[in-house]
């Protein structure tokens, strides 16, 4: 028997990783995993179902239908296809995307060891959904979770907003940050250091220029501060398994991305659709992972389940720390997946390119460095209506606007306040919302 000797409480290596992945397609128990590496079993179990990856892997000649109400269902016609469609739709892959009822079926193997579909006898057979370890992608996850681990704000979103509402004003007043502490000691968990961070970082609505000492010291190179909500958030959802997923999916493709005014101060979130350059855009009052779930839930109330898994089934986005809370963004309050949310690869925005291209006519009307605090939605929507309606070379003469409605219907347009400019009226400058 192989038996390998590895030293006790260590994080596991790259080989450790590679061995594992080796005996799990053997069927060697979690056990003997663990007795050959020398860990616990449940350090082992905790490796693989933390990092180990989904795969929308099929099985040849079997319809791909996860749904657990495919046996009795007796839908038809949920395609556009309906003249020469003779079969259920439950026995068509387009099924699971299409209908609105489709519940997920999850194989049971998954909630007991080994966790993963690795050396499963039946896997050449088995349509649902899979979940394998793979060491590389295991490192990778491993590697990355290091870096993020060391960097960002140990603080949720409710303390930063309460240490937000306490401080901000009194620093508003000329008093530093140092008296603050002095005397309202008993009000605070954390250290002065960690509150001149935040400020710099802008995460308080006060400024590095409010205090005139900061001003006058020459800043350390360090990275910007980022908060974020899940650091695991990206596991899953990278750009590779967005491009495993994209080429099974039969619903829209959307770029979301965030558009900064003044640091600390309003910011517009953006939706671009891919299928006709349409863009949407929401004023948030921060720049936080809250203010994005807000507006996915405006929307969702707005729209309704069927409109809004329609529009926004598949959502490509950054990095940045506002977008990480997926859970909060793909499902819904009752945990029905209403999207899916993916991201670019670190410093990669060329992945997403037609969102970061039509921010340019954003800049057209909003410059980079004015302030958007004084803009409520309504400014927004008219901006937008005017940027929709600008015709474009790239869909032969035709506006977003236009291709949005012939694709998604009038209906929609009007419930999101966007309307169609006439080509003569539109003004691309900062004259649209000169109050």
């Amino acid at each position: 028997m192989e038996i390998m000797i590895m030293a006790k409480n260590k994080h596991l290596t790259n080989e450790e990783r590679l061995l594992i992945e080796r005996w799990l397609s053997e069927q060697i128990p979690l056990v003997q995993i663990a007795k050959r590496l020398d860990k616990s079993k449940s350090t082992i179990s905790r490796e693989i179902r933390s990092r180990s990856v989904s795969s929308d892997k099929g099985s040849s000649y079997r319809i791909r239908n996860r749904c657990v109400k495919r046996l009795e269902c007796q839908k038809w016609y949920l395609c556009d296809n309906k003249i020469n469609c003779t079969k259920r739709c439950a026995s068509c892959n387009l099924c699971n995307d299409l209908c609105s009822d489709f519940e997920e079926l999850v194989c049971y193997k998954l909630y007991a060891p080994p966790y993963v579909c690795n050396g499963c006898s039946t896997e050449y057979q088995c349509a649902l959904r899979k979940k394998f370890y793979i060491n590389k992608k295991a490192h990778e996850a491993y590697r990355e979770m290091l870096v993020e681990a060391r960097v960002g704000a140990n603080i949720s979103e409710d303390e930063l907003l309460a240490l937000d509402e306490l401080v901000s004003p009194l620093i508003a007043k000329g008093q530093s940050v140092h008296h603050i502490l002095t005397n309202n000691a008993d009000l605070f968990s954390i250290s002065e250091k960690s509150i001149y961070r935040y400020i710099d970082g802008g995460l308080l609505s006060a400024r590095n220029i409010d205090m005139p000492r900061v001003c006058r010291i020459k800043p350390r190179k360090r990275k910007p501060i980022v908060h974020k909500v899940d650091t695991n958030c990206r596991i899953g959802r990278t750009y590779a398994d967005f491009k495993a997923f994209v080429g099974h999916s039969k619903g829209s493709i959307v770029q979301m991305d965030t558009v900064i005014g003044r640091v600390g101060g309003k910011v517009l979130l953006t939706f671009l659709f891919t299928s006709c350059d349409f863009m949407l855009a929401f004023i948030r009052e921060r720049n936080t992972s809250q203010s994005v779930i807000d507006v996915f839930n405006f929307l969702f109330g707005l729209l309704g389940f069927g409109s809004f898994n329609s529009l926004f089934h598949l959502i490509l986005t950054d990095n940045g720390s506002e977008f990480s809370n997926p859970l909060k963004l793909e499902l819904d309050i009752n945990g029905k997946r209403r999207s899916r949310i993916f991201y670019c690869d670190p410093n990669s925005s060329f992945q997403k390119p037609n969102v970061e291209l039509n921010h340019e006519f954003i800049r057209r009307v909003l410059p980079k460095g004015k302030s958007f605090d004084d803009l409520v939605q309504a400014d927004i929507n008219l901006m937008m209506s005017h940027i929709n309606s600008y015709s474009r070379e790239k869909w032969g003469e035709k506006s977003p606007l236009d291709m949005f409605e012939f694709i998604y219907g009038s209906d929609i347009l009007k419930k999101l306040e966007i309307s169609k400019i006439a080509a003569n009226e539109i003004i691309l400058k900062p004259l649209l919302l000169k109050k």
